[in-house]
């Protein structure tokens, strides 16, 4: 059975790391081509200080550039990810939340990149805010790309 963006956002707020730690999918464009997560603050996710743990923080954008990345790119590419960043700017004191946007732009420079069958590795940045829109924490993720073999 083939995931469709909506099916793909409710088996993930089923998810127990994200179910067990406030976090919600909020929505997965159709054409898979945007996301948005959110995690509330509950006495159940708030560190020794009372503030989101970072684990938290991170866990509400692991998967989503590598998703919206190899739905996009399709059947005919391997995307997994290679490596990750976060640097806590500001504590997490309210409901957090964030957005992932693939542009025509990123997938035609993959695409391109991995045309020769090489791999291709490529940072994709997202901003966790809180409501206000004040900067809480910068997520780096390093995708990586490359083309099955034998796939045109």
């Amino acid at each position: 059975m083939k995931n469709t963006p909506s099916r793909l956002r409710r088996l993930m707020n089923l998810w127990p790391p994200f179910l067990f730690t406030g976090i919600r999918v909020t929505s997965i464009g159709e054409d898979w081509r945007s996301a948005r997560t959110v995690l509330r603050r509950h006495w159940y996710n708030r560190n020794y200080v009372g503030v989101h743990f970072g684990g938290s923080l991170f866990a509400m954008t692991d998967p989503f550039w590598m998703i919206l990345i190899a739905e996009n790119l399709g059947r005919g590419y391997r995307v997994w990810d290679q490596a990750a960043t976060i640097e806590f700017v500001a504590p997490g004191r309210d409901d957090v939340s964030c957005e992932f946007l693939v542009t025509d732009a990123m997938l035609d420079d993959l695409r391109a990149a991995a045309a020769d069958g090489g791999k291709v590795l490529r940072w994709f940045d997202c901003d966790v805010k809180a409501a206000d829109g004040s900067l809480v924490a910068r997520v780096r993720k390093q995708v990586y790309v490359r083309r099955k073999r034998g796939e045109p």
